[in-house]
């Protein structure tokens, strides 16, 4: 009995830390960075009841494109600080290891597709593209 139980205790110390879904960040490290080219873009619709319409297109279409290595599109989020911008309806994150990556994603039919779609549906659009050249 003591064997089998010292077996199934040492079978857990074994197998319970691959469980850990969080990796616990190192003291006085910082978080994982997403990509080194970043390009952020921020809608505002002319109905912007189509915001989810926008956020399953980019899921399907934009998130898949070669390169892509980070991703997100989501609705703003109204917090009620002042200070924040609230003059988009639709974020829209992707990130890329290279230059090179981020341009064939600006060319990719999916992409030219994206843009073609939706260009008449925004009222206005804004893009930020930053570089994160940290080794």
């Amino acid at each position: 009995m003591r064997r089998s139980l010292l077996l199934v205790l040492i079978a857990l110390a074994i197998t319970l830390p691959g469980c850990q879904t969080t990796p616990r960040p190192r003291a006085g490290a910082l978080p994982p960075r997403p990509a080194v080219i970043n390009h952020t873009v921020f809608f505002k619709l002319k109905n912007p009841q189509d915001a989810d319409e926008l956020i399953a297109d980019c899921d399907r279409t934009l998130a898949t494109i070669p390169g892509v290595i980070s991703y997100f599109a989501g609705k703003r989020l109204d917090t009620g600080r002042s200070n924040t911008d609230a003059a988009f309806d639709v974020g829209f994150y992707v990130g890329f290891n290279s230059r090179t990556d981020y341009a064939h994603y600006l060319d990719h039919p999916n992409h030219v597709a994206a843009i073609n779609k939706w260009r008449a549906r925004w009222e206005s659009i804004r893009i930020e593209d930053v570089i994160d050249e940290t080794p």
